[in-house]
């Protein structure tokens, strides 16, 4: 690898780059023994847990196993032996090992039969869950948690395990078109609890009839569902893990997770899961924390293993086990429930030894001067080998705060390999400009450089919002430009200028973040019609109350309120722009070879990826208009508050010929309809008085807080 480093501001840390390339390299041999590749060897959850098994002579018996190095006695409690110890039941540590297992009659346990473990180790004894349980419940009389055995006769059928793509086919609901699935990520983040308008929890039965058609007709093709995997408290928002195998029960079962995943697929849409594996919940009967009496097994030992601000546990990435386990995870439900790819959450918080709190990542230096725990940067990169081997076409998404060099460029190129990272610093932006920044102050370089402002290697998830900007204490992006006019404001025939301010900006700082995203686009379900308030799931505090953890689906549908207009500009906006081949910029970089290998045109460079970049064209401050080509796309935004501006000149490229798409000053949008549909615009030649030649322009007209997208038709 004798390449130098493209970003000359890393060359003085090469040498810590590559070692950390070559570590995870080492570590990927060490644990296959270069017998296998990585995700064949990451299968611990065809080994461990409750699995019905065959053997030779004697036919299909139960088969129990866990990994609990300190345990010193273990029995297998449930319905089938009358929640009691039982030696029938009693299970063994397999001699020289930290492995414990049972084989049981296959007749003596059932399907749907609840059980847990008892366990003792040296000073204490407990109930656990086992760590690989596929499907746990609440009892809601004791509102104890305990494992349920799911193992129905007929297994689930799948029909579309994969991406159904070509538009034909038994399936009703097939109206994706072959060219969708290469398109780039337009992703629907959503939360399948709170998806009912209703205030309880939805199930994902619900979601699958109710919301993914919606998605579907508003033009999203990747849907990313949050709170996936089991969680003891509804309000942590999927956040806090107990049981990292198991599809949270309180939305339904496995078969109805499946049948989602299965009918979203056959809809042309991909599902992503949030993955949470930076940290684990504290419970101990319920969760993997002092799991056999240690607080060590899976985790860090001593304040290490806890995480401050969160309350919860640190999973130590440099042992064995543990990335067996993790891996596995990996593995499994992109096995299991067909998910297309993983958003990681808290990589900041893995990557740090400090979990990235109080870091502003002011210089490169503090990446590369032992803050970083390299068996997690490790573990990271050996998670996006296991998902790119075993689904080539999986999605992984980083969300890192930290803006790490390497986190999304290949990991043939010395980098940690997600496909994309969040951009995290543009919501931020968005909300410090409604908050704090008078109208007239807006930046419009500053708003450029800031939906462009990423590194040459990787691609990232552009959004305005998503569900963290809500949550309570927040505000979606809508709210905070309206506050309380939002209650008696709405109406389509009310006047209120503040209303008309917040429709305006919503509508153009979702154009400008999607025309300039960096490689995908996100929208939190809900955000894209100006939902009201703020996320708070039931709680104490709020007197178990469900009115926050609901979307109000009914105010998007209304036509005598403006929140339709919102929505139907998002719905025209995803559609105009992600149905576009033009929109497929950034995509050959991220397809993958057979064995999960990103392809990439030198695949000897460190971090050597390079991107093309929409053309900035004006970026006017006295006026505030900015205006930038993308691909077959010319977008104009004049953020004057109250300046509009008629035949203003905006260069392009010459001989061309360009239509009017769409504008968000459209009635139907909730504006004013002062710019004329459909309209023609041939450039002009003018002389440029500054560069003293002659330029080809188009004339337009830009009433204030107002944007405008042409298409090229010639």
């Amino acid at each position: 690898m004798a390449h130098l480093l493209d970003d000359g501001y890393l060359k003085p840390f090469e040498a810590v780059i590559r070692g950390r390339a070559q570590r995870a390299a080492d570590r990927a041999a060490e644990l296959t023994g270069g017998k296998q590749s990585i995700s064949d060897w990451a299968n611990a959850h065809n080994y461990f847990g409750l699995r019905k098994v065959k053997v030779e002579g004697e036919g299909e018996q139960w088969c129990f196993r866990e990994w609990a190095p300190h345990a010193t006695s273990m029995w297998l409690v449930g319905d089938f032996n009358g929640w009691k110890i039982d030696p029938d039941f009693e299970v063994f540590r397999i001699e020289g090992t930290d492995v414990w297992e049972r084989r049981i009659p296959a007749d003596r346990i059932r399907h749907g039969d609840h059980y847990h473990l008892e366990m003792r180790w040296e000073g204490g004894h407990g109930e656990r869950i086992p760590a690989y349980a596929r499907y746990v419940t609440q009892d809601e009389r004791t509102k104890l948690f305990s494992a349920c055995v799911w193992a129905p006769e007929k297994p689930y059928a799948w029909r579309h395990k994969e991406v159904k793509v070509g538009g034909e086919g038994k399936d009703r609901n097939s109206t994706v078109q072959p060219s969708t699935f290469n398109l780039q990520p337009l992703i629907y983040e959503a939360h399948v609890g709170m998806a009912s308008e209703d205030p309880r929890v939805a199930t994902y039965a619900e979601f699958r009839d109710n919301m993914l058609p919606r998605i579907k007709k508003a033009g999203y093709n990747t849907v990313q569902l949050m709170a996936v995997m089991e969680h003891p408290y509804y309000g942590s928002f999927g956040y806090h893990v107990s049981s990292f195998f198991a599809a949270s029960s309180r939305f339904g079962t496995p078969d109805d997770l499946k049948s989602l995943v299965d009918t979203a697929h056959g809809m042309g849409l991909r599902v992503i899961m949030d993955l949470v594996h930076s940290h684990a919940v504290a419970n101990e009967r319920d969760g993997l924390s002092r799991f056999d009496g240690t607080d060590y097994q899976y985790f860090h030992a001593g304040p290490k293993g806890w995480h401050s601000a969160w309350g919860s546990r640190c999973f130590d990435y440099g042992k064995t086990d543990v990335l067996h386990f993790l891996l596995s995870n990996c593995k499994f439900w992109l096995q299991e429930y067909g998910f297309d790819g993983y958003r990681f959450d808290g990589v900041t918080s893995m990557l740090f030894w400090n979990h990235g709190l109080g870091d502003a990542f002011t210089n490169y230096g503090m990446y590369f001067n032992g803050s970083v725990d390299d068996d997690a940067w490790v573990y990271l990169n050996l998670a996006n080998r296991v998902i790119h081997e075993v689904k080539p076409g999986a999605i992984t998404i980083a969300e890192d705060v930290s803006g790490i060099p390497g986190c999304a460029a290949p990991v043939e190129d010395c980098g940690i390999g997600f496909d994309y990272r969040m951009a995290m610093g543009e919501p931020d932006f968005w909300f410090r400009l409604a908050e704090k920044v008078r109208d007239d102050d807006w930046p419009m370089g500053g708003i450029f450089y800031e939906l462009t402002n990423k590194r040459p290697e990787e691609k990232v998830v552009s959004y305005v919002e998503s569900h963290d900007q809500a949550l309570v204490g927040g505000k979606t992006f809508f709210f905070q430009c309206v506050d309380k006019e939002i209650y008696w404001g709405m109406r389509k025939d009310q006047q209120n200028l503040v209303i008309d301010r917040g429709v305006a900006l919503h509508k153009m700082a979702r154009l400008a973040t999607c025309a300039l995203n960096g490689g995908a686009y996100l929208n939190f379900m809900g955000n894209e019609f100006g939902h009201p308030e703020w996320i708070d799931f039931p709680r104490a505090e709020n007197g178990w109350d469900y009115s926050h953890a609901r979307r109000q689906w009914s105010l998007r549908e209304n036509p005598e309120l403006r929140f339709k207009g919102l929505g139907d500009f998002d719905e025209t906006m995803i559609r105009s722009l992600g149905e576009s081949e033009d929109f497929r910029r950034a995509t050959e970089d991220s397809r993958r070879d057979k064995d999960g290998r990103r392809k990439t045109q030198d695949g000897s460079k460190v971090f050597g990826l390079k991107s093309s970049s929409p053309i900035r064209l004006v970026a006017n401050e006295p006026d505030k208009v900015l205006a930038f080509l993308c691909g077959d796309f010319l977008f104009v935004f004049n953020f004057n508050p109250t300046r509009s501006f008629t035949d203003y000149g905006i260069l392009v490229p010459p001989a061309t010929k360009w239509r009017h798409l769409f504008d968000t000053d459209e009635l139907r949008f909730g504006g004013q309809g002062r710019i004329a549909a459909d309209g023609m615009y041939e450039p002009e030649l003018v002389r440029d008085a500054e560069r003293n030649e002659l330029v080809q322009q188009v004339r337009l007209y830009l009433p204030a807080r107002t944007a405008v997208v042409l298409r090229r038709v010639i």
